[in-house]
């Protein structure tokens, strides 16, 4: 957890694609490096981290969660690198599928993405369902 201040300013400032909400707090990512601490992963330049990328499985399917790369770092590779190394980690794992979620509107998240040999799945429907009163809420965001 000693990278966990960093690594949530750089989600503050990572723009569009990053949307905090209450399971981003200290407390939360803690529970998280519980059941994955291999797959929460950072990249640094400098000794500061400049990139992050926090992965999930649950032993049938993978999930991706807050790729950030710091604005002044990008298009050097850093977000490539974290997913292939996530990938690496996951697939020992025994992961055969991983997924992730995009906003509609980052399309340079989906061009990115694109480009690493993701597909867009059509066939459907992103659903969530808060199980604390008040956690879904757009406005509250974490601190």
């Amino acid at each position: 957890m000693g990278d966990y201040e960093a690594a949530y300013a750089l989600w503050r400032r990572a723009g569009l694609g990053i949307h905090l909400r209450p399971s981003d707090t200290r407390e939360e990512i803690a529970k998280k490096l519980t059941r994955d601490p291999d797959l929460f992963l950072v990249a640094e330049v400098g000794g500061v981290i400049v990139g992050t990328v926090l992965g999930g499985w649950d032993g049938r399917r993978g999930l991706v969660y807050h790729l950030a790369v710091d604005p002044a770092h990008r298009r050097q590779g850093i977000g490539q690198a974290l997913m292939e190394e996530l990938e690496r980690r996951l697939v020992a794992k025994g992961c055969l599928r991983y997924y992730l979620l995009v906003a509609h509107d980052n399309q340079e998240a989906i061009a990115f993405y694109r480009q690493l040999g993701w597909e867009i799945m059509e066939d459907i429907v992103p659903m969530a369902k808060a199980l604390i009163p008040g956690w879904g809420d757009p406005e509250e965001e974490a601190t």
